[in-house]
């Protein structure tokens, strides 16, 4: 049976071979229905659809994006919530890259469209498909108000001191290069949440998020405004990653061209899908990172120790940034659910105001809360990231305006 949802949002997160999706209460966050369709273009590709208390899944071929979200429309329909008669409201997408065009929540018609694929060069592994699932969503909800929310919108805004690359100025300008930052709708809905579970005004709190996940990014935030952030012209930079590098000595892509003869398509080969933990160790899981500790492997250990390293720098960086911190936050899947991750980039600051309780760290939670001292001048944090809350609020807001 349909059930009435004109304040439900949809919102689809289309990525090159899937499609993660949730239908949501933009107002309580409460979720009908959620679910991801796996291995676009493949033979044995299928759809994982949870809605009330039960899991279906169903295997068969998905040759495209559009064939992917009928997939997902049926699936709907099968379990009691046609979304074509449902009245739905809007459909938030994610959009990786804005460029310097996109920093707001964007209605969107055919000029968007082709401005956010126009963008693709910047980012050629993500908005290709984000524009796949916009196209699909409009073919098959025409009538439904359709909105891009920006994955570097939040750090639209950064210093310049911070955003700008120290090449030359004719060719960043002519090519757009310059710190975008990523992971921002994460970033700017967690660092929100600390506000409200600290009972303070966004406006007087310095802070440092960590969305640690597969893809893995920090930020500085002063005052509900970012002043940096880890990643920067393409997810590729900062901190070690599931399989991306994050920083290294540029100088390293010119020895791969002349001494291994790779090509730049081998070379972006190598620093974002083969690198990062999965380079060091072999695995880029970090349960099964862990396990390879457990059991003495000293390469697993060494990319450990490389994480870790490299999270500890750019919390000393931030640290110096911002003139000191009051709250410190580890969000998204690593970040969420590793104690030993927070209390090992976090030990031995204590002179800094830093610290971390044992027994608050390793408590099991899915909520918010504190994990350091109650006493401790610095708020260390665990927060939950809700990246599709902030989209459906985001384009609930937009949809109102039409």
């Amino acid at each position: 049976m349909t059930e009435a949802a004109d304040d439900l949002v949809l919102v689809i997160n289309s990525g090159s071979s899937s499609i993660k999706y949730q239908l949501l209460d933009p107002e309580s966050g409460a979720v009908t229905a959620s679910g991801m369709v796996d291995r676009i273009g493949e033979h044995n590709a299928g759809i994982e659809h949870q809605a009330d208390g039960a899991t279906t899944e169903r295997r068969s071929a998905v040759a495209d994006h559009t064939a992917g979200l009928r997939l997902i429309f049926d699936m709907f329909a099968e379990t009691g919530h046609d979304l074509a008669a449902a009245g739905v409201r809007a459909v938030g997408h994610r959009v990786v890259h804005g460029g310097e065009v996109f920093y707001q929540p964007t209605l969107i018609d055919d000029e968007v469209v082709a401005a956010i694929t126009e963008l693709s060069s910047l980012a050629p592994l993500h908005n290709p498909a984000n524009v796949a699932g916009i196209e699909s969503a409009r073919e098959l909800l025409p009538d439904v108000p359709q909105v891009a929310v920006f994955d570097t919108a939040f750090f639209h805004g950064l210093p310049d001191a911070a955003k700008t690359y120290a090449i030359d100025a004719k060719v960043a300008a002519a090519h757009g290069i310059r710190k975008y930052g990523f992971h921002g709708t994460s970033h700017e809905y967690v660092s929100g949440q600390v506000a409200e579970f600290l009972s303070r005004d966004p406006a007087d709190l310095n802070q440092i998020v960590f969305h640690l996940g597969n893809g893995a990014s920090a930020s500085a935030i002063r005052g509900g405004h970012p002043t940096d952030t880890t990643m920067g012209l393409t997810p590729l930079e900062g901190l070690v990653m599931g399989t991306r590098s994050g920083d290294i000595d540029p100088g390293i892509i010119a020895h791969l061209v002349r001494s291994a003869h790779l090509d730049i398509d081998q070379v972006d080969q190598l620093l974002n899908r083969d690198s990062g933990l999965k380079g060091l160790s072999g695995v880029n899981d970090f349960r099964e990172l862990q396990g390879l500790i457990e059991n003495g492997d000293a390469a697993a250990k060494l990319a450990y120790d490389v994480y870790i390293h490299r999270l500890r720098r750019y919390l000393g960086a931030y640290l110096i940034d911002l003139g000191g911190v009051d709250a410190i936050t580890f969000t998204a899947g690593v970040g969420e659910n590793s104690p030993q991750v927070r209390a090992d980039a976090l030990a031995e600051l204590s002179r800094f105001g830093i610290e971390v309780d044992p027994a608050a760290n390793t408590a099991k939670s899915r909520t918010a809360r504190r994990i350091s001292p109650p006493d401790a001048e610095v708020a260390v944090l665990v927060v939950p990231t809700n990246e599709e809350l902030a989209i459906a609020r985001a384009a609930h807001r937009v949809a109102e305006t039409v």
